[in-house]
């Protein structure tokens, strides 16, 4: 098993920042990818971007690309989204999520219990 925690978001203006967290334990070496999903009120959760955990290969949905920054501490067993420029349409519940997948959330075995990002305009 592997349990992971997010932590860093809340209540931002437009055009701020935010940093998130997710911290891994238990069996980390049992996934290759990590990646972080995003669900508004009322749509489906959507991919946000990933990082594999061997080569820090990073891939981002186009909405975010140029904006958030995925990155890794392999010895922390920790994760990171940095997220600039937000706009109001960033604001939802994200999660971390452990796999070997890619962008499809189904491809993921462990998530987080998510952290709320929310934009005010």
């Amino acid at each position: 098993q592997v349990q992971l925690v997010e932590s860093g978001g809340g209540l931002v203006q437009a055009g701020g920042s935010l940093r998130l967290s997710c911290v891994a334990s238990g069996r980390t070496f049992s996934y290759s990818t990590m990646g972080w999903f995003r669900q508004a009120p009322g749509k489906e959760r959507e991919f946000v971007a990933l990082i594999l955990r061997s080569t820090g290969g990073t891939y981002y949905a186009n909405s975010v690309k140029g904006r958030f920054t995925i990155s890794r501490d392999n010895a922390k067993n920790t994760v990171f989204l940095q997220m600039n420029s937000l706009k109001p349409e960033d604001t939802a519940v994200y999660y971390c999520a452990a796999g070997d997948g890619l962008t499809s959330s189904r491809t993921y075995d462990y998530w987080g219990q998510g952290t709320q990002v929310t934009v005010s305009s």
